[in-house]
């Protein structure tokens, strides 16, 4: 007879520190919470865009730049949540602000959401988890995920690829068929975007979206592929997600920029919790979850730790 998997929630359950009750309040979805943080988060961003202005005839805007990109990276978060529909109640607003997201930072949002499914699915399987970050063999490999050359490469491959037509055998196995025509028509569409962009750029003789959003969002994708990397990365590559998931404890500008995904652990075991209630339930996982007390720099720590072994051995 074969033994039921013992997971975090069950534990939690089993013990009383969780009960079903707690559980289902911890999954009720509200617009409130969303567009609360969604009007602080615009301003946020309003705020960078004004520090870029007022360095624009300097070199400050270089720093102005990169603060401005990482608060732009961080619309893959939002964007994560909007997959998940568990940013708002109401479902075309996810299905909305989940499209803007994506065009700024170059993501169609209905590819994403397939693809990120399968990650649930298979989070941390070799050759079955779209989304895994294999651990880098050398320091050499790990700077070069962490330029995130590779990612945009790989990033204006696919959409390129998409847009004449051709899914990848791996996207072919999260794809529906009957959604290959859609994926075709979103890459499409999303290029034409970028170029109405420029050409009206060039047409008015305005560049300026060119120092607001192209470069500052190149100067902060390596924010966040450090973010993402800790995700998953050094933890073991099984199914069990007690194992194959770190939780990271961060300051409290970093969970809001993240809309609290650095709770990754309580994401993954229930999906359908929004961002909001995240906090409440890792309380009450805590014990039996894999949690980074150190948050971002010591996950990378415990990264750098495993690739020196790998050197050495």
């Amino acid at each position: 007879m074969s033994q039921a998997i013992v997971t975090p929630l069950s534990q939690a359950l089993a013990e009383g520190k969780l009960t079903r009750e707690e559980l289902k309040g911890f999954m009720q979805r509200s617009d409130g919470p969303g567009l609360r943080h969604l009007t602080l988060w615009v301003l946020v961003l309003a705020g960078t865009t004004t520090l870029v202005t007022l360095a624009w005839n300097s070199w400050l805007i270089w720093p102005a730049m990169f603060l401005q990109g990482i608060v732009l990276v961080h619309h893959f978060s939002l964007q994560h949540e909007c997959v998940h529909y568990t940013v708002f109640r109401t479902r075309w607003l996810n299905d909305l602000v989940g499209q803007i997201c994506g065009l700024i930072i170059i993501l169609p949002h209905r590819f994403f959401r397939y693809e990120h499914c399968d990650h649930h699915t298979y989070t941390q399987l070799t050759g079955e988890d779209p989304e895994l970050i294999p651990l880098p063999e050398t320091m050499g490999e790990y700077l070069l995920y962490l330029s995130a050359l590779p990612y945009w490469r790989g990033k204006f491959t696919e959409l390129f690829r998409h847009a004449s037509g051709n899914l990848s055998e791996t996207e072919l196995r999260f794809i529906p068929k009957v959604e290959h025509q859609a994926a075709y028509r979103d890459a499409r569409r999303m290029l034409a975007i970028y170029a109405a962009i420029f050409l009206a750029m060039a047409i008015t003789g305005w560049w300026g979206l060119i120092w607001y959003w192209f470069i500052p969002l190149f100067l902060g994708e390596p924010v966040m592929r450090f973010i993402r990397m800790t995700e998953h990365v050094g933890r073991p590559t099984v199914a069990q997600m007690s194992e194959n998931t770190r939780t990271n404890l961060v300051s409290a500008p970093w969970s809001f920029l993240c809309w609290n995904m650095n709770y990754h652990a309580e994401h993954h075991y229930v999906a359908s919790v929004p961002f909001h209630a995240l906090p409440r339930l890792h309380e009450k996982l805590k014990d039996h979850i894999h949690v980074e007390p150190g948050g971002y720099l010591a996950a990378h720590r415990e990264i750098l730790r495993q690739i020196w072994h790998k050197e050495e051995a």
